[in-house]
């Protein structure tokens, strides 16, 4: 997505946003791969937690469920999934905080969170605000923070690859599927920059980052 364009919604059309999670639990293997997510993280009690582009809130739940003391915070960019996010968080009875704003210019302080998690978002990004992402991601990080991230990544099977040559035509997708993202991370200032596991899905290979900010 430009930052000059309409804000597209996760699905492409506002009709679709309540069929979102129906959607992710039955084709992503939601559950598993979010948790996985959630154990590399490390996250420590009182540490602060961002939950970049939350959508309908389902990761930044699952955080808080993992680990009650750290304060969790959302963001994402369309009103209508976070309306959604705010419903099931009081529905699970869990305390958090979801804010509307975007990516690529985050609207907190430097050194705001200790740990960024990232869920099926990058890729929406064009190849320049993927770049700011990480900068401001790097930003709002303390030395030592560390970013989490799950999203497509290079074809690890015959149907991935399939898919993976009809998305590598769109340049936000095929960013992701040429196995760009940890390259970005380093030039955007992270180190420590590693795959920590993957899950192969009906849409293409799910890949999980870790990178880290200098201390």
């Amino acid at each position: 997505m430009s930052r000059n364009a309409t804000y597209i919604p996760a699905l492409g059309h506002d009709w679709l946003t309540p069929f979102y999670d129906a959607l992710m639990r039955l084709f992503m293997q939601e559950e598993a791969f979010k948790r996985q997510l959630i154990g590399q993280a490390g996250i420590s009690p009182g540490q602060r937690v961002l939950d970049l582009g939350c959508g309908t809130a389902t990761l930044t739940i699952l955080i808080k469920q993992a680990y009650p003391g750290a304060e969790v915070t959302g963001l994402d960019g369309d009103p209508r999934v976070l309306a959604i996010g705010r419903a099931k968080a009081a529905k699970a009875g869990v305390d958090l905080r979801l804010d509307e704003g975007m990516a690529f210019a985050l609207p907190y302080p430097d050194g705001s969170f200790e740990r960024a998690l990232s869920s099926l978002v990058i890729h929406h990004l064009g190849s320049a605000d993927k770049r700011l992402t990480m900068k401001e991601v790097l930003r709002v990080l303390t030395p030592g923070g560390e970013f989490h991230i799950a999203d497509f990544g290079p074809p690890r099977t015959a149907w991935a690859r399939l898919t993976g040559q009809l998305m590598a035509h769109f340049e936000a997708v095929g960013d992701n599927y040429t196995g760009l993202l940890p390259t970005m991370l380093r030039e955007a200032g992270f180190e420590e920059v590693e795959e920590t596991g993957f899950f192969n899905t009906i849409f293409g290979t799910l890949t999980l980052l870790r990178a880290r900010k200098p201390a």
